[in-house]
């Protein structure tokens, strides 16, 4: 796959990862109450693992995904590695709520989870365009 189309899915990916986090984020300042299926979103959204000193989650999130759409409109071997970097923390990160959700709080956000099939797409792409040249 060229380099070319690893940064669209970069963006593409990121995207879709920062509007779930827009989307968490605001519901979380605002009060607002979550679309959820699950019924387990709301109970994640108030519990005391939503904030992070005093920041939601989300809004880390959403920086994050910013960061790493970023990354695709550099070609430089060092934003490539900042960008696989940015992934697979978010990937830990994500993976690290999943155990809060279902071991911690006993609920499942499928926002939450969404979101982490973002960031765990977005592993091998950004890995993949670290392989890649520039």
């Amino acid at each position: 796959m060229t380099d070319r189309r690893l940064r669209v899915a970069v963006v593409a990916l990121s995207t879709i990862g920062a509007g779930i986090a827009a989307y968490l984020t605001y519901a979380h300042v605002t009060g607002s109450p979550l679309a959820c299926a699950t019924g387990g979103c709301e109970i994640v959204q108030h519990s005391r693992y939503s904030e992070l000193g005093g920041m939601p989650v989300a809004a880390l999130g959403l920086v994050g995904y910013v960061a790493l759409g970023t990354t695709a409109a550099f070609r430089s071997d060092l934003v490539r590695a900042a960008g696989a970097a940015f992934a697979l923390a978010g990937f830990a990160v994500g993976a690290y709520l999943i155990y809060v959700q279902v071991a911690l709080i006993d609920a499942l956000c499928q926002w939450c989870l969404t979101s982490d099939a973002v960031l765990t797409l977005l592993v091998p792409v950004t890995l993949l365009r670290l392989r890649s040249t520039a």
